[in-house]
């Protein structure tokens, strides 16, 4: 009678969880570098331009709307990792981006990690001048620059296409989109972990608070002496926010 070989050889190993970095308006995927440094290899990570933006054209059927981009980050993650489980990291808009995804991955998604993003208070005038200062920059600025050397670090918002990049704006600052937040954040069936640097001058740290509240199984973090970037400003604490968090998760 031959051996037996032991039952895991044949169970592979289960799929590693992947955590999907979504960046804010007019950034890239690259923002994420110094703290994908910090949390690989102990943890896997996927940081796409979102279409028109970086390197990725906008297909033709993507509006520029947040749950047209939140349609699409489940439908990229179903296409370029079918089995693994997920947990969403956004930063400022792509924080609302991935509310939107959320119900679409399914019991697949672990966690929502939400960074410098918050909301849920319609302001009319602050939203007014936000609009108004954006349709000015994407108006007027140089994008010539992007085609010298040595300005990869400022591309991004150099190249960003301005339809996306107006729509998108517009769409997160209207009335509907913001009252929409505390009500998709209060459907979120996974935990989630929230985190602002103290002296974050775009996201106060009161909003982040406000919008964490409505979320039924959350943590909040704050990174001390802190901006808008902190996986520029602070990879290494914020991935130590990050990875002990990930731990805990069930």
């Amino acid at each position: 009678m031959g051996l037996v070989a032991p039952a895991q050889a044949f169970n592979p190993d289960p799929p590693r969880l992947l955590l999907v970095a979504l960046h804010g308006w007019m950034l890239s995927g690259r923002l994420w570098d110094p703290l994908t440094a910090e949390l690989e290899p102990r943890w896997r990570l996927w940081c796409p331009d979102l279409p028109g933006f970086g390197s990725e054209p906008r297909p033709a059927g993507l509006q520029p709307s947040l749950a047209s981009y939140g349609r699409w980050v489940g439908e990229a993650c179903r296409r370029i990792d079918p089995d693994s489980p997920m947990v969403l990291m956004g930063h400022s808009l792509g924080g609302s981006i991935a509310l939107h995804a959320a119900s679409s991955l399914g019991s697949r998604l672990r966690g929502v990690i939400q960074i410098a993003a918050g909301g849920g208070v319609y302001q009319p005038r602050a939203f007014a001048r936000v609009r108004r200062g954006g349709s000015l920059f994407l108006r007027f600025r140089p994008g010539w620059l992007a085609r010298l050397p040595g300005t990869a670090a400022i591309r991004s918002p150099l190249v960003a296409e301005a339809r996306a990049a107006r729509g998108l704006l517009a769409c997160s600052t209207n009335r509907g989109a913001v009252s929409q937040l505390p009500s998709l954040t209060a459907t979120l069936r996974v935990p989630s972990l929230w985190i602002v640097g103290s002296q974050d001058q775009v996201m106060a740290p009161r909003y982040v608070r406000h919008l964490a509240g409505y979320a039924p199984d959350h943590e909040l973090a704050t990174i001390p002496d802190c901006g808008h970037l902190p996986m520029r400003e602070s990879p290494r604490q914020l991935a130590a926010l990050i990875d002990a968090w990930l731990e805990r998760l069930p």
